[in-house]
């Protein structure tokens, strides 16, 4: 029973492999023949994000600062964009509700101190933790330029928690996707 089955197989192999050589096979009796492969390939939807620098290193407060509150701004990376076709770039931190503080003093600075835009004179918005669309594009690009801004907000007064000595952190998660 195996020795037929063995056999079987191997007929259905060798029946396989025929039919796939023969589809290949061309004869003309003409001295000629010509068959036809087509190759072809799939192009994604490509994007790639250049960005000048991995950190920013925001501007501290002083006393007076301090003492009446302050919006200190400070320009953030440059990018350059490419997209094979239209794109979003989007901002957000991964930071839940608060800056990530190191220190003694029990610092708790609000996300929302951070705020952003993509202007230097333009509209600035507190940073979240979903996604708000930082730039798009409507077509394809070999290189859009763009640059991030930021303004930091410290509130008025030596004792407000966001103003406790420390070092305060904040990740800022750019995504670049061509929709």
């Amino acid at each position: 029973m195996n020795a037929t089955r063995s056999f079987l197989a191997a007929m259905v192999l060798v029946f396989a492999i025929s039919a796939n050589q023969a589809s290949a096979q061309c004869s003309g009796n003409a001295g000629g023949c010509l068959t036809v492969n087509t190759a072809s390939a799939t192009v994604n939807a490509l994007v790639k994000l250049g960005m000048s620098t991995t950190a920013t290193t925001l501007s501290s407060p002083t006393a007076d600062q301090v003492d009446i509150g302050a919006t200190l701004a400070d320009a953030g990376p440059s990018f350059t964009i490419k997209a094979n076709r239209s794109w979003t770039l989007n901002i957000r931190t991964s930071n839940a509700s608060n800056w990530t503080y190191v220190g003694s003093n029990g610092g708790t600075k609000p996300i929302s101190d951070l705020t952003w835009s993509n202007a230097v004179a333009g509209t600035y918005v507190g940073i979240s933790s979903t996604d708000a669309l930082f730039l798009s594009g409507a077509a394809a690009t070999n290189g859009t330029a763009a640059q991030a801004f930021f303004k930091t907000v410290w509130a008025a007064g030596f004792t407000q928690p966001s103003n406790a000595p420390g070092a305060y952190s904040l990740p800022v998660v750019f995504s670049l996707s061509a929709p």
